[in-house]
């Protein structure tokens, strides 16, 4: 008895944000805002991804290189000033400091300043995930390095790092998948990423349902993927091992 109601009902509804659906991405071509703000968002990672590793393996050898031989106080004591400021202050300050203070008055492109922002950020808390792996090999590795006749530096290069980077992978895989999510704020910088591209459509159609359900969902999709990816590189390093 009730079936007609319930299906004029849901065709109603079907109608309804088919409606939105369309004013929302196909009129003017407004899945544009969200393919462009996509390419952006990787552009920023990538980039991000390696200055962080860059960056954050240089502090790690330094704070580790010291904790072992005592050495490099100096450059100790800046790479903990670094490390306290940055992982003490929230990543969209940062990133507003560098466009607005440091950057933006000497005209740099505004992508660039964003990988540079979140790239010094991201090396801070690799530099922790680096350092801990190298900590964790034993001492007696750096004793076989010097009795093959390496010196601290050789023995760091061809022997630690190689250890230490495999067990530090996961964590690594891991720390830029949240560099990812993190770059949503890069539209605090005028920077039209998927974010600020779901934002333009919901200016435009004042309709914030489906826009912004549709820049979750392409994170969503993008964080599933590559957490997969992570979850297989992981079996294959704990198969390597037996």
């Amino acid at each position: 008895m009730y079936i007609p109601i319930l299906s004029a009902d849901f065709s109603e509804w079907l109608e309804k944000y088919k409606g939105r659906f369309i004013n929302d991405f196909i009129t003017d071509n407004r899945w544009k805002y969200l393919w462009n703000g996509l390419g952006v968002t990787l552009k920023i990672t990538l980039g991000a991804v390696v200055i962080g590793i860059i960056l954050g393996f240089l502090v790690a050898a330094i704070r580790s290189t010291h904790d072992k031989t005592g050495k490099l106080k100096v450059l100790n004591v800046i790479c903990q000033i670094y490390l306290t400021v940055i992982r003490g202050t929230p990543v969209v300050v940062q990133l507003l400091i560098t466009y607005f203070v440091i950057l933006a008055p000497l005209g740099v492109n505004e992508i660039i300043v964003a990988i540079c922002a979140f790239g010094i950020n991201s090396g801070a808390y690799v530099a922790e995930i680096v350092r801990a792996g190298i900590m964790s090999i034993d001492n007696g590795q750096f004793e076989a390095g010097r009795s093959l006749g390496f010196n601290y530096a050789q023995t760091m290069w061809y022997i630690i790092l190689p250890q230490a980077f495999k067990n530090i992978l996961p964590a690594l895989c891991n720390e830029f998948i949240v560099l990812l999510k993190e770059t949503s704020v890069s539209g605090y910088v005028a920077l039209q990423d998927l974010t600020k591209g779901g934002d333009i459509i919901r200016g435009r159609t004042f309709d914030a349902f489906m826009p912004l359900i549709a820049v979750a969902l392409i994170y969503l999709v993008i964080v599933m993927i590559l957490t997969k990816l992570v979850s297989i590189l992981e079996r294959k390093l704990r198969s390597s091992e037996h």
